[in-house]
């Protein structure tokens, strides 16, 4: 009986350890990554005219990127408006040549925003004496958003597919069974700009982003350009609610707000791939950002709680379902704000089931009213896992997998890689698992906030999921850049963000080994001149002021 309570005892206290049940308050690893920043001055004379040369660098560089993809970008097979123009479809004939000038464009593109957080976060290992003003990053935003806003899209062909999906059903025909081929019919218009791999699948968004796509289809109808346009205003809403969202979420975090908005959404993965791209992921982040925000207004701001807290709790819950109604991957912040409730009512097992009986209201109830209003049913649970089929480098687990099935035919034991991600997957599907629960109790307890434990959480989901596109990463680093500003996060997600803004192809596809080649030369001879050209009119050393440690300021707030 001892030796039966004693392992009792030594699993309880294993269980603990491990869910971080058993640390202080105070103590948590993850803690690391963030750091309370203070309130600066803003730029002498001599930044801001640097800043001016930053500013007009990075235009420079979405405009090249902007002129390319008349030629180089991902056109549509049907209906290119450049198609046959004497000037302007010359760079559909010069490939190289476009090629290369979009590689600038993107290479110079991300040299000006690295300049730009000198006047951001300073040096990423300190914080700057000096830092530009929130109107100065907006503007600096804007202009470099401008040029991607009207070009043809980038690095990426799913506008197309949501084009035809969108199309299905606006036709009253189920997208979560019928792809763009049977559907639409392989000779559609439609149909053929969507790329090969996708003709057949269902869809695998949400309903709210159907519903939406199918009114966009009833207005556009086969004119491939006016849904394309349509459908990037709608991501231009979800930047522009993130800009609204993310230093407000920020400020609660003890973070400037032009520190999380450089990293954020000035972030080139933004620009070229929300933007650029087209891709519903802005709407997703950008509702769920916001839902967020109004939320933990509800839960820090307002005491006692009242009507008017009750209005913006359910108000934000609503609009973080919406969001898991574009893409079901948003709706684990719901969690996160269940556990801040819960904690804000008092914390313990009754606060908890009170809390998650909710929100588990809320979403289920909004769910239901978007899944039965646009007629759409529930077809999309069914639908989710439709992207497994593409083996991507950058899944952690996908990788894994793959590299051992090489190593398997290297030593003559078969092709096996198959057989190992149906192991390699389950395995991180299931870490990631327990990784949210771990951040879901730090939330709980006190010892992470809410924004950050969101963040480190779609971290895990992202480089665990079974498929990573570049711009999955912002699922993560978005979030984390309101509240990691540790050198432990900004190195890598700086780092990370800026080689894979370069690594992308613009039409989101491969090209020709010399074109590469040739274009990749001639960005890096261009780039270094730059460089040497502009060496004493750029910040591009550590400047004294710049990114030394700052004196001590008044903090920005934080609310809990």
């Amino acid at each position: 009986m001892a030796v039966l309570e004693g392992a009792r005892r030594k699993t309880s206290t294993l269980g603990r350890r491990a869910l971080g049940l058993d640390a202080p308050a105070a103590d948590h690893t993850i803690a690391v990554l963030h750091r309370d920043e203070s309130e600066v001055p803003g730029l002498d004379r001599k930044e801001t005219v640097q800043l001016d040369r930053i500013r007009l660098l990075g235009a420079t560089g979405t405009v090249l990127m902007a002129i390319s993809a008349l030629g180089i970008g991902a056109q549509p097979v049907h209906q290119n408006p450049t198609s046959g123009v004497r000037v302007l479809g010359i760079f559909a004939r010069a490939h190289t040549g476009s090629l290369a000038m979009c590689m600038v464009g993107t290479v110079i593109v991300v040299l000006a925003w690295l300049l730009l957080g000198r006047f951001a976060v300073g040096g990423l290992g300190g914080s700057p004496i000096r830092r530009l003003t929130r109107s100065q990053m907006d503007r600096t935003l804007l202009l470099w958003i401008i040029p991607l806003s009207v070009a043809p899209p980038l690095f990426s062909n799913d506008v197309y597919s949501y084009l035809a999906q969108s199309e299905i059903a606006a036709r009253g025909i189920d997208p979560y069974k019928e792809g763009p081929v049977a559907g639409l019919g392989i000779d559609n218009v439609l149909t053929n700009n969507v790329p090969t791999i996708w003709r057949d699948t269902p869809a695998p968004y949400g309903p709210l982003f159907l519903w939406m796509g199918r009114g966009i289809a009833t207005i556009t109808g086969d004119n491939i350009i006016a849904g394309v346009w349509v459908h990037r205003l709608l991501a231009l809403a979800g930047v522009a609610l993130i800009v609204w969202a993310l230093p407000r979420l920020s400020v609660r975090c003890g973070v400037a707000p032009v520190s999380a908005l450089w990293l954020g959404a000035a972030n080139p993965l933004v620009l070229f791939h929300l933007v650029g791209g087209v891709h519903n992921d802005a709407l997703m982040l950008g509702l769920m950002l916001a839902g967020v925000e109004l939320t933990l207004r509800a839960i820090e701001d307002i005491h006692p709680f009242d009507g008017r807290a009750y209005a913006l709790l359910i108000g934000g819950a609503v609009v973080i379902t919406l969001s898991s109604s574009v893409k079901i991957t948003s709706l684990a912040a719901l969690g996160f704000v269940g556990m801040a409730l819960a904690r804000r009512w008092g914390g313990g097992i009754r606060p908890l089931l009170a809390a998650a009986a909710l929100l588990g209201v809320i979403a289920v109830a909004t769910t239901l009213f978007v899944s039965t209003a646009s007629g759409l049913g529930f077809g999309w649970t069914q639908t989710l896992n439709v992207a497994s089929a593409v083996r991507s480098w950058m899944s952690l687990p996908t990788a894994l997998g793959i590299i051992t099935g090489f190593g398997g035919v290297l030593l003559g034991l078969g092709d096996h890689t198959t057989a190992l991600l149906s192991i390699t997957r389950p395995i991180a599907i299931l870490t990631a698992a327990f990784i949210t629960v771990r951040m879901l109790v730090a939330t709980g307890t006190g010892r992470l906030h809410p924004v950050g434990a969101l963040g480190v959480s779609m971290g895990a989901i992202v480089l665990l999921f079974p498929v990573v596109q570049p711009w999955y990463l912002l699922w993560a680093i978005v979030p984390l850049a309101a509240w990691a500003t540790r050198p432990v996060f900004r190195v890598p997600a700086v780092a990370l963000s800026a080689v894979v803004s370069v690594l992308q192809m613009p039409r989101g596809a491969d090209m020709e080994v010399f074109q590469i080649v040739g274009a990749a030369i001639a960005t890096t001879i261009v780039c270094v001149l730059f460089i040497v050209v502009t060496r004493n009119a750029l910040p591009w050393r550590v400047q004294t002021g710049v990114s030394a440690r700052s004196q001590p300021a008044t903090a920005y707030g934080v609310t809990s």
